[in-house]
């Protein structure tokens, strides 16, 4: 064998393994404590914890709806999300003052226990509770617990296994499991708020993540309950899915993305368990259909036009083509978009697909951190790509210190699964998915350890750079991601060009690693103009956008009185853009490029670091002179 032996993947070109039936994932996270990201992406992770988990969140009065009840439907989801979160921020974080936080909240959700086992904001006598939310305002009461027993699942998982909080969790489950099924009980498909009551049926991930702690087959014959129901009242999800169906055409009236996804993400959980075909052809169809369907070139989903108004903009609605359409008011929730982004990692996870890899970037540095206050304390509740960027406008409540949303509770979960994927664990070794400053430890193939010291970023004009310490000297694999906009990326070892790397693929890496390796990448990055995609209105054909490698650039009325006026973008007959990445004007701007058109240049800046938040505007697809 050669000294260094370069391999593509094999199988699916975009993959690293393709699994069949009760397997192992092609891609494992690393242990809690195993990634510690100190670059670019490390700043919004730390200003979550110390100014929204470690702030002024009422976590006490999220408790306090489970005795007092509450005054809206499902405000009992509060509580699960901010644990959920907390515990996937400790995981990585090791931070002993947000450990203080979560044990006293849990403390706190224990004590609200009613005598049937169930942690609910209705009384035993009303559940389980179904209904509309507004004739029968207890309805919710199935999605408030789900999140009760995720909430609970992640601290008992990722803080700390307390006997108290898995037995609590079996009593939780088996009040589901004693009201809930076949007659006499109520049909999970009859309780919920929403016309379909598909969020009833995402119980299915907790129930799947209880038999992984348990194996107790109750749980899993529950959840094969809740998947041959079909997940919505009216509509086989499942069948839909293997039938690649649209999902703005999956759930009849109500095809809501968030809860859509959240019940395929525990579709994937059961796929692990019992290796159902049909459920493997229904998720993998759906992270396409999706990926093809509903994304935005920021990364995130679902609008109010044309097809579901009414779900006022949290429904899929065939995005990728409409985010132009200029009647869209409100679109990308960012419950949506952090449900993608985690169901994207439940794909990569199980398949190895690179494009899911590739998607969540996209969300991570273009709608995850635009959504995300410059303060770190919330996150938008929906965002537009042109006007009024940023709204909370939603679905919450306003408590003593402050409005809260299920968008600021959903936003640090995107975050806290940026540490949990950015290295996992491979076959043979490292699978390196995210660029940026830190330390990662994983295992080789003899249960060696190696440590990789990561330093630049993405866009590090320098490129971004590792070293490479293994426990002994070893011969194994480092696969790194390539992604598919970087045409020509550049990868050597020891300061030697390993050969041609395609885009698209992971690139896996095979030597005697010793102490001291170095590999460094150099990306690709070329700015591209994107014409407008053809959706229902045809007043959406006029504009353009302009992307640099997955950084979505925009014009930001912070900077640019005329930031909405008509331009005529300069590129070449391959769409190329000759863009000058000039100093930022303002702090606030990560990156600012001075962009030709035919009448001289404008400046713009990424998406991400556009400020919203005190009434000034955006605009992401500019209008074309005519």
């Amino acid at each position: 064998m050669n000294n260094l032996f370069v391999a593509a993947a094999s199988g699916m070109a975009a993959a690293l393994c393709v699994c069949a039936g009760p397997c192992g994932d092609a891609l494992s996270p690393l242990p809690p404590g195993a990634v510690k990201l100190s670059g670019v992406l490390a700043e919004p992770i730390a200003k979550s914890i110390s100014r929204w988990h470690k702030g002024n969140v009422p976590y006490h009065d999220f408790a306090d709806f489970f005795g007092k009840g509450r005054p809206k439907f499902a405000l009992g989801e509060m509580w699960g999300k901010f644990a959920r979160s907390g515990a996937m921020q400790y995981r990585h974080s090791r931070d002993e003052g947000l450990k203080a936080i979560l044990d006293s909240a849990v403390k706190d959700i224990l004590a609200k226990e009613r005598p049937n086992g169930s942690i609910s904001c209705v009384s035993v006598e009303r559940q389980p509770a179904g209904g509309d939310g507004v004739t029968k305002p207890d309805c919710g009461d199935l999605w408030e617990r789900k999140y009760v027993m995720l909430g609970m699942e992640d601290y008992y998982e990722w803080v700390s296994q307390d006997p108290a909080v898995l037995a609590s969790l079996e009593r939780q489950a088996k009040c589901i499991i004693d009201q809930i099924g076949p007659a006499p009980k109520m049909d999970v498909r009859d309780a919920g708020w929403s016309v379909n009551h598909v969020e009833s049926s995402t119980l299915l991930e907790p129930f799947m993540r209880l038999y992984k702690l348990t194996g107790e087959g109750r749980y899993l014959d529950f959840a094969r309950y809740l998947v041959e129901c079909g997940g919505a009242r009216g509509s086989d999800l499942v069948q839909m899915a293997y039938d690649r169906v649209p999902p703005h055409l999956m759930g009849g009236a109500y095809p809501k993305a968030y809860e859509t996804t959240s019940y395929f993400e525990g579709l994937v959980e059961y796929f692990r368990a019992t290796g159902d075909e049909r459920v493997h052809r229904a998720v993998t169809n759906y992270f396409d259909l999706v990926l093809e369907r509903e994304l935005t070139i920021v990364g995130n989903g679902g609008g109010d036009q044309p097809y579901h108004p009414k779900v006022m903009g949290e429904a899929w609605d065939n995005t990728a083509a409409e985010q132009t359409n200029p009647d869209m008011k409100r679109m990308m929730e960012t419950c949506t978009g952090v449900t993608w982004m985690k169901y994207a990692s439940q794909i990569l996870r199980l398949t190895g697909d690179v494009r899911a890899m590739d998607a969540i970037e996209r969300y991570i540095y273009n709608g995850l951190l635009g959504a995300m206050k410059p303060e770190g304390d919330g996150f938008s509740y929906v965002n537009l790509l042109n006007g009024e960027k940023v709204t909370n406008k939603g679905w919450g409540w306003k408590f003593p210190s402050g409005p809260v949303t299920c968008c600021n509770l959903n936003g640090p979960m995107g975050l806290a699964y940026i540490p949990f994927i950015a290295v996992m664990q491979g076959m043979g070794g490292p699978v390196v998915n995210i660029y940026n400053a830190g330390t990662a430890t994983a295992r080789t193939a003899s249960g060696g350890d190696v440590r990789l010291s990561m330093g630049g970023d993405l866009v590090d004009a320098d490129g971004w750079w590792m070293s490479v310490e293994p426990s002994r000297e070893e011969t194994f694999p480092i696969s790194l991601r390539i992604p598919a906009w970087s045409e020509c990326t550049k990868v050597c070892v020891n300061g030697k060009s390993v050969g041609e790397v395609a885009p698209g693929r992971y690139f896996e890496l095979e030597r005697a690693w010793r102490k001291g390796d170095r590999v460094a990448v150099r990306f690709d990055f070329k700015a591209r103009r994107l014409l407008a995609p053809r959706g229902s209105n045809r007043a959406g054909d006029g504009y353009q956008a302009v992307v640099w490698g997955p950084i979505v650039l925009a014009r930001d009325e912070n900077t640019d009185a005329a930031y909405a006026e008509p331009v005529k973008i300069k590129a070449d007959a391959a769409g190329l853009v000759d863009v000058k990445q000039v100093r930022p004007s303002i702090p606030g701007h990560r990156l600012e490029f001075a962009v030709p058109t035919e009448d001289g240049e404008i400046t713009m800046c990424d998406y991400a670091s556009v400020d919203g938040w005190h009434g000034k505007r955006i605009q992401t697809w500019l209008p074309v002179v005519k």
